[in-house]
């Protein structure tokens, strides 16, 4: 006998009873709900004095009996497991209301959440008799279409002439066509939608959804959409409320997203609601980080680093019963560069010590990501490292070797790139490879002269060589590097040049791509 869920309190034997025959109920493929149940689940609601409501496949078969209250029902959890683009969940929803009303904003938002391939609410009427049956479904996403769902006219319960199945097909097909309309630099890339939370009176949402945009570029994700929330304070299990988590599932589903981004970072148990709450991939920035890393590690010291990151985040995500890392296996957020055995600080040790023989100046170059440090390497040694218009192009450290106008042997070493609130576990975890800093006789901090925050970037590259230890390289100076002044206008140029020149700190504005300055 299967179990009869939902707000069963208060019903006595024989009520339970006669809502687990509705079990042995079968529906026609191509009918929403038969006369003779539609009369049944009615008769059952007025003698519980509540709403009933049933699940049902394709195959006609009764998944699930609920029971809810006068005014809604709880829905059983349905599985999580995410259907393929453009395909629906196999189950729909047919219950009663008692109080005469149309569909509600409930039934519509567990359409879309639960992916239904319909939902119809049977109106019962004195007596127990079933009057007006009122449904919706899905439909694909449109720049005219305000909602994901269209409402039909309500029809008579002893009417029902819409032909089901034929309506599930035609819809899947519409879906499937819709959303296979991807342009072709798009292909293959996940597809996301962007939540960003700013708490209090911060000021900083527009640059910080640019850099995000930006990571998730640079991750190999396309974002669809933006969606901001201003909040006193965090919700404490959503981040941003059960209301607005509700609107922004419900618009990932309209615009075919398959992930979620989240800015700033979800704690473990907010990570573990959200997931449970939508059958999307859910992550955050610093998720996103670790996963551009992973793409972007080449040497084993690299690839141990990043990994020995991903595990310090995980570790308080694995918990038992949660599904969020497994929706992450093979994608944006759960790939892993994978590593074993090496003796990392041993084999630097030796480098450093070999430098030290030679009489080799040495010269790290730092800066905030995509600010130019690779090209800058590559214009001083004639190096043809990897460049590109990506945030962390560069993670493993590249050192490269010149003789300087006097004679002497100059190293140079170009490092990972910096990020504001870099996360302290990819801090901790490249202590090491930044230790090339430490040992450095000249830093050279690499600015976006371009970048309209290039003051704050400049501080999250301070605040980072601070948390290293490194805070005496700041308190002495660094040697600034203004780059890309190619990109300015001439006024901004001039401005920028002059005050280069005037500066009492050690400071030069270049252009590494073309060679100015």
């Amino acid at each position: 006998m299967h179990e009869v869920t939902g707000n069963t309190t208060g019903l006595g034997p024989a009520q339970l009873r006669m809502l687990e025959r509705i079990y042995r109920r079968r529906v026609i493929p191509t009918d929403v709900v038969g006369a003779e149940l539609a009369a049944f689940l009615c008769e059952c609601s007025v003698d519980v004095g509540r709403q009933v409501g049933i699940l049902v496949d394709r195959r006609g078969t009764i998944e699930h009996v609920v029971v809810g209250d006068a005014s809604k029902l709880m829905l059983p959890d349905v599985g999580r497991l995410r259907a393929a683009r453009g395909r629906f969940r196999g189950l729909r929803l047919v219950h009663t209301h008692l109080r005469g009303e149309s569909l509600t904003q409930d039934d519509l938002t567990d359409l879309a959440l639960l992916r239904l391939d319909l939902v119809a609410a049977i109106d019962v009427q004195r007596g127990g008799r079933p009057g007006l049956v009122h449904m919706a479904h899905l439909v694909p996403s449109a720049p005219a279409v305000k909602d994901p769902w269209i409402q039909l006219p309500p029809r008579p319960a002893h009417a029902l002439d819409l032909d089901f199945a034929e309506l599930i097909r035609s819809l899947e097909d519409e879906f499937a066509r819709t959303t296979d309309r991807v342009a072709p630099t798009d292909r293959g890339k996940d597809r996301a939608l962007v939540v960003h939370v700013a708490f209090g009176r911060r000021a900083d949402s527009d640059g910080r959804i640019a850099e995000l945009r930006e990571l998730a570029r640079s991750a190999g994700v396309k974002v669809l959409e933006v969606v901001e929330q201003r909040r006193a304070e965090p919700d404490p299990k959503y981040l941003l409320g059960h209301g607005k988590l509700s609107d922004v599932v419900v618009r990932a589903m309209q615009l075919g997203a398959e992930l979620l981004i989240f800015d700033p970072d979800l704690s473990p148990g907010q990570s573990r609601a959200i997931s449970d709450f939508t059958d999307l991939k859910v992550i955050d920035r610093t998720m996103l980080i670790l996963d551009i890393f992973a793409q972007r590690a080449q040497s084993r010291d690299g690839k141990l680093q990043v990994e020995l990151a991903q595990l310090k985040y995980t570790l308080p995500r694995l918990v038992e019963k949660n599904t969020m890392m497994s929706r992450l296996t093979g994608g944006i957020g759960g790939r892993g560069p994978g590593e074993t055995k090496l003796e990392i600080n041993r084999r630097r040790a030796v480098r450093r010590k070999r430098r030290g023989e030679r009489d080799a100046l040495v010269a790290s170059i730092i800066g905030y990501t995509n600010a130019g440090k690779s090209t800058l390497f590559n214009r001083l040694t004639g190096a043809e490292v990897f460049v590109k218009d990506l945030l962390f192009a560069t993670l493993d450290p590249t050192m490269r070797g010149r003789t300087m106008p006097s004679g002497r042997k100059a190293i140079f070493s170009d490092t990972v790139g910096f990020i504001s609130d870099l996360p302290t576990t990819l801090v901790a975890a490249f202590r090491a490879t930044l230790e090339e800093v430490i040992g450095a006789d000249v830093v050279m901090h690499v600015r976006d002269i371009s970048h309209p925050d290039t003051d704050g970037q400049a501080e999250s590259v301070h605040a980072v060589l601070r948390e290293l230890g490194l805070g005496d390289k700041v308190e002495r100076g660094l040697f600034e590097v203004l780059n890309k002044i190619d990109r300015l206008d001439a006024a901004a140029r001039e401005r920028i040049l002059n005050q280069a020149a005037q500066s009492n700190a050690p400071r030069i504005a270049v252009s590494a791509l073309t060679g100015e300055g």
